[in-house]
């Protein structure tokens, strides 16, 4: 499990893995993905940086170009970062504009930062 033990961080990443589109975008894995190895085990891992994203956003730019993300990715980056990092978002900015895929998404991964993921599996009757 990503980030197991830790409810907020493994709720941004299921938010972000939920949302697929980010986890392939080049500016997002240059600023925001860091390779490496568990210590114990030596497996291999991946963590993201939500602060680093966070200024990258407010910036308005990722690595050298201009900030693309404009729209329910850019919105689902904000929140995520919010939930693992603390990152202030404006949650009604944030959630306006969200599509339903996305909706869902961002409401399970609130209920999931805050230990009620018993609820998620009631999801599909909202």
């Amino acid at each position: 499990m990503w980030a197991k033990g830790l409810l907020a961080a493994e709720a941004a990443v299921e938010l972000l893995i939920g949302h697929r589109l980010l986890l392939y975008r080049d500016d997002f894995g240059e600023v925001a993905v860091e390779f490496g190895r568990e210590p114990f085990s030596g497996q291999e891992m991946v963590a993201v940086d939500f602060e680093a994203v966070a200024g990258a956003l407010a910036a308005g730019a990722l690595a050298a170009g201009a900030l693309p993300y404009a729209g329910s990715a850019g919105r689902v980056l904000r929140l995520a970062a919010s939930i693992a990092a603390g990152v202030p978002a404006d949650l009604g900015n944030a959630v306006s504009g969200l599509d339903a895929s996305s909706t869902g998404l961002v409401a399970c991964a609130v209920l999931h930062a805050v230990g009620h993921r018993d609820l998620m599996a009631r999801r599909g009757a909202w």
